[in-house]
């Protein structure tokens, strides 16, 4: 049977391949997709979660808008990375859909609450909508299987030298969450650093000749036209991706349990993920992905669009 979810993004180019790959799996069953601030304020990545949908002719899917900004801290945002849009690079239209009235939070929370079999989240930004869920309803943490959480670093971050961005941009929200219980699976800088978009992988979505892989490989020429201006590299990594390649093929990734907590003190490591593969007397409250076979990544991601 399909496994029942919820995605909570910030589209963002690399959510937006990520949903199209959701689109694509039989073995998914998504029941809302929810947008918080994060890449681009909340105004457009709801928008873009619409566009996404509509472009994979995927309308039936209902969109929620979360919160605007982070629990504690201003909102920053990635512009210099997905255009001022967010979407930048493909010219995708205005989105005809509707924005559901309900507030994103209390749509997690009304569906957990009801669901009979556990529901499975994928975070693909800022874990504001899920953390504030969970303070206003501690009872959904057991209506949760898992949730599988694109964020942090064993290492280096990537918008700080300690933190990565989604959990840099609300690092109470990540803390919250990483100690409320839920079982949470983390793939971090440290993994989607691996999955490098090369001129042989993008051509071979370029390839394809749908709509969808037309968009999508727009998309990913401007997304990794910054780092190849900053870094001077010729292939760029893809993050969200790889929360939704999890959760339809596990057995490409290893694991390992941690224990994780977030810095929300210091503002020289704000945000950082402290993975703890010891823990001592401390609970491990994680898995933390530490590899993945990247090539099969891509031919799973390669078939999915040619499906959409």
């Amino acid at each position: 049977m399909a496994k029942p979810l919820i995605i909570d993004c910030d589209p963002g180019v690399d959510d937006a391949i990520a949903l199209l790959l959701a689109f694509a799996a039989p073995q998914l069953q998504i029941l809302g997709i929810t947008t918080v601030a994060g890449n681009v304020p909340l105004s457009l990545t709801q928008k873009n979660a619409g566009k996404i949908c509509e472009i994979a002719r995927r309308v039936d899917l209902p969109i929620y808008a979360g919160c605007p900004r982070p629990m504690l801290r201003p909102l920053i945002t990635a512009e210099y990375i997905h255009g001022v849009t967010g979407l930048d690079g493909a010219n995708l239209p205005e989105p005809q859909m509707p924005i559901q009235p309900q507030h994103a939070v209390d749509f997690l929370i009304d569906t957990l609450m009801a669901a009979i079999e556990p529901i499975t989240l994928a975070t693909l930004g800022p874990l504001t909508n899920v953390a504030i869920a969970l303070i206003k309803e501690p009872r959904i943490v057991p209506k949760v299987s898992q949730l599988v959480c694109m964020g942090g670093a064993i290492g280096r971050g990537n918008v700080t030298a300690s933190a990565e961005f989604n959990i840099y941009v609300d690092p109470h929200a990540a803390q919250v969450v990483f100690t409320s219980g839920l079982p949470l699976t983390l793939i971090g800088l440290d993994v989607t650093h691996q999955v490098l978009t090369t001129a042989e992988r993008l051509a071979a979505i370029r390839g394809l000749g749908t709509p969808v892989s037309q968009a999508a490989a727009a998309l990913l020429t401007h997304y990794g036209a910054y780092e190849a201006n900053r870094y001077g590299v010729t292939a760029s990594p893809l993050h969200d991706p790889c929360v939704i390649a999890y959760l339809m093929a596990p057995h490409l990734f290893t694991s390992s349990p941690a224990r994780v907590d977030v810095e929300t003190i210091s503002e020289l490591t704000m945000g950082r993920t402290v993975v703890d593969f010891q823990a001592g007397d401390r609970p491990f409250n994680a898995q933390v992905v530490q590899t993945l076979e990247v090539d099969d990544f891509y031919h799973l991601l390669i078939d999915s669009l040619a499906r959409l």
